[in-house]
């Protein structure tokens, strides 16, 4: 049986806590191991119980969500941790995707995608909220981070487009699979292959990109 993935809730708002783990204790396949009030606790929750995937908030008193979200990645560079946040501000989104952040979430989304959120984060995909792509490429540009892709030289088939497009929706490829009734395995190829013609070395970069080109 497959071992359920570890989450850790580090918010200052003992109410969202409250709820937010009891919305996870219904899924089989998710556990809360842990819940930290505030940044501090937080980092020292993360090292004692090493999750799978950590809901971070932004704004707290003391340690701020990205001073904590540098700490943790420090001694666990892989660990998926999600911003899960009100702010809709593209600096915040921005300075959280470059300090490592695996996704950025409002708490204004509903219950279903934050579950398939923590899901596939831990696969090892980058998460956005709904609506947030756009303010993202304002950041990426201004970090010069997306390659200027020269359409002339870069040449994408009718299929990658359309996949192109479904990562700009933020899919995974379990989902683009079920759209195309193709194999998860073959989304992934494809996957592959847009970046490497793209020059791009994230779903988040190609989500970005497909934006800025009106495939999104």
């Amino acid at each position: 049986m497959t071992e359920p993935i570890r989450v850790l809730l580090i918010d200052d708002h003992t109410l969202f806590r409250s709820g937010i783990s009891l919305l996870l204790s219904k899924q089989p396949d998710i556990r809360v191991v842990g819940e930290a009030a505030d940044g501090a606790e937080g980092v020292k929750q993360v090292h004692a119980l090493t999750p799978d995937v950590v809901l971070l908030d932004l704004n707290m008193p003391g340690l701020s969500g990205l001073e904590v979200l540098q700490l943790i990645l420090q001694d666990a560079p892989d660990l998926a941790v999600l911003m899960l946040t009100v702010s809709e501000e593209a600096e915040d989104l921005g300075l959280a995707l470059r300090n490592g952040a695996r996704g950025y979430l409002l708490k204004n989304i509903d219950a279903d995608f934050l579950v398939s959120a923590i899901r596939r984060a831990h696969d090892g995909e980058a998460v956005i909220a709904e609506g947030m792509t756009a303010k993202l490429v304002q950041q990426f540009r201004a970090a010069g981070s997306v390659p200027a892709a020269n359409s002339d030289k870069v040449r994408l088939t009718p299929r990658e487009c359309e996949i192109l497009g479904c990562l700009a929706r933020g899919d995974s490829n379990k989902v683009i699979a079920r759209k195309l009734d193709v194999a998860e395995s073959t989304v992934k190829i494809h996957v592959q292959n847009i970046l490497k013609k793209l020059s791009l070395s994230s779903r988040v970069q190609a989500a970005v990109y497909a934006v800025e080109h009106g495939l999104g």
